[in-house]
């Protein structure tokens, strides 16, 4: 079936899309690989192992995923809809993980299937079950508004991030953010009787909310948050001294208004290659005069000087091995001549559009045509 924009929506929170017959005002749900948070790829597609064939990921919504035990004697599939076991009731999941790969995963989450009771699925979804599933998504953003004025109004300091209904609709999960401890035993009570569902509440911090919601960086990729990261390690200002970065707050944080994840990445290759480079802690003897240490590439093993105290005019360019020559002979009570007529000044920086001449588009050219044309004509 085509997909058409006024019948059919995607459902990015859990992976899937809907599609209405216009007809019999059916819904047909199809899972959507792409649209998954924390999607994982299976490298083991394929492989048959018949220990892992009745064990499968089923995900629900955002980031929340579960390994279960098919009970259901069905043959089921990644992109199935299923019916499963949950604490009260039912809920309803898709089956994104199955054969070998579900094995990694209850290992890389210490999940041993021998000595930990699995949850079950129960069997496929039928017709009736993704209409209530359906019906019990439609309520999430009306409860979620509905649900942050009755925290309000009871003062609570508190944001309710997003609101996760259970397949059966009788429960809901109230994801909420809090600096301190929260005493919301009123507000239970308030959400029981406004809503008719049982309530669980889930604190999270700032990155899990922002990995909840999604969104792009300003790298132009997906949050890694929502990509991938599961695991959510401290940051501090100091990653970004050592990849020598402005430390201006606006650049440095992310969508959830903390220091950016990425910061971690390349810090160790940083700190690698910043024990090759030769530590300056006065400026370098010259017999012109001192040159003082104004910039630091440190991927590039390079280091620039000037003659003026943090001046960035007319720098001078020297590998970490040249400083160390230096440094060596300054040692020793020796001065080189100069860096003026070896060193080269300034780093040097590369046109993203190539080596094209900044002037081809100068009105000479156009001048010029218009002389040729002339002459065509016989005019001048």
């Amino acid at each position: 079936m085509e997909y058409d924009s006024e019948t059919t929506h995607f459902d990015c929170f859990r992976g899937c899309s809907v599609t209405v017959d216009e007809e019999t005002l059916e819904k047909e749900i199809k899972y959507r690989p792409g649209c998954c948070k924390l999607e994982v790829y299976d490298v083991l597609k394929g492989i048959p192992q018949e220990q892992w064939n009745n064990y499968f990921e089923v995900r629900f919504k955002n980031t929340r995923k579960g390994i279960y035990v098919n009970a259901s004697g069905q043959s089921i599939k990644m992109g199935d809809l299923v019916v499963v076991e949950a604490a009260t009731g039912h809920d309803l999941g898709i089956v994104t993980l199955d054969g070998p790969i579900v094995g990694r995963q209850m290992k890389c989450r210490g999940i041993d299937p021998e000595t930990q009771e699995l949850k079950k699925i129960y069997r496929k979804a039928r017709p009736f079950d993704i209409q209530r599933w359906q019906d019990a998504i439609a309520r999430e953003q009306e409860t979620m508004i509905r649900s942050r004025v009755l925290a309000a109004n009871l003062g609570l300091e508190m944001k309710i991030g997003d609101v996760e209904f259970q397949g059966d609709g009788t429960k809901a999960i109230f994801y909420y953010i809090a600096d301190g401890r929260v005493d919301f035993r009123q507000l239970i009570k308030d959400f029981a009787e406004e809503f008719h569902i049982r309530v669980e509440m889930k604190q999270i911090g700032a990155r899990q909310e922002a990995g909840l919601i999604g969104g792009l960086g300003v790298c132009g990729r997906e949050l890694c948050c929502a990509n991938y990261i599961t695991e959510f390690k401290s940051i501090a200002t100091s990653a970004a001294r050592v990849q020598d970065l402005s430390l201006n707050p606006q650049k440095l944080a992310g969508q959830c208004g903390k220091l950016k994840c990425c910061l971690n990445y390349e810090v160790e290759a940083y700190l690698d290659a910043q024990s090759k480079l030769p530590r300056v802690l006065e400026p370098l003897e010259l017999e012109d005069g001192q040159a003082f240490l104004v910039k630091t590439d440190i991927l590039a093993q390079k280091m620039y000087f000037s003659y003026e105290k943090g001046s960035l005019v007319n720098v001078h360019c020297l590998t970490a091995d040249e400083v160390r020559e230096i440094q060596a002979m300054n040692r020793r009570g020796e001065k080189p001549a100069t860096l003026r007529e070896e060193a080269v000044s300034s780093p040097e920086f590369v046109s993203a559009v190539g080596d094209d001449a900044i002037n081809r588009f100068d009105p000479e050219k156009k001048k010029k045509r218009r002389k040729n044309k002339n002459r065509r004509n016989g005019t001048r």
